[in-house]
């Protein structure tokens, strides 16, 4: 059975995406820590990121890098945190968190709730952006 992730990139489930190319997509967390948390994902099924062969994690970690300035010069922060925890969903992933000090990338905070139209706007300031 497919991932959650797998059917947003085969467009079964809606997302606000911010980048793709032929081998990884990056979306909106629709639960995040932050304006701007992104999720970056390749598009073939991988459950743990260090499974990825060693091209496929360094080309992930680039794609991110691009998807990461962009979001920085579009939302207010110090930095944009990575961090990659791979419980929650089996498909490989790198969070992308706008953060100015380190309790901001703490999974433990209550979730954003952003409007559609916020994640909408976000989304096309971003894509602007790259």
């Amino acid at each position: 059975m497919a991932t959650i992730f797998t059917r947003i990139v085969q467009g079964e489930i809606p997302c606000y995406k911010i980048a793709e190319d032929d081998r990884f997509f990056a979306f909106f967390d629709i639960n995040p820590l932050a304006k701007g948390h992104t999720l970056v994902i390749p598009k073939h099924e991988t459950d743990y990121i260090f499974d990825l062969d060693e091209r496929d994690l360094a080309d992930m970690m680039v794609f991110a890098g691009k998807v990461a300035r962009a979001i920085q010069k579009v939302v207010p922060c110090t930095k944009i945190g990575v961090t990659v925890i791979g419980l929650e969903v089996p498909h490989a992933h790198i969070h992308l968190i706008p953060i100015n000090s380190i309790y901001d990338m703490d999974f433990s905070r209550p979730k954003l709730k952003l409007e559609p139209e916020e994640f909408a706007r976000l989304q096309q300031e971003v894509i602007d952006a790259l």
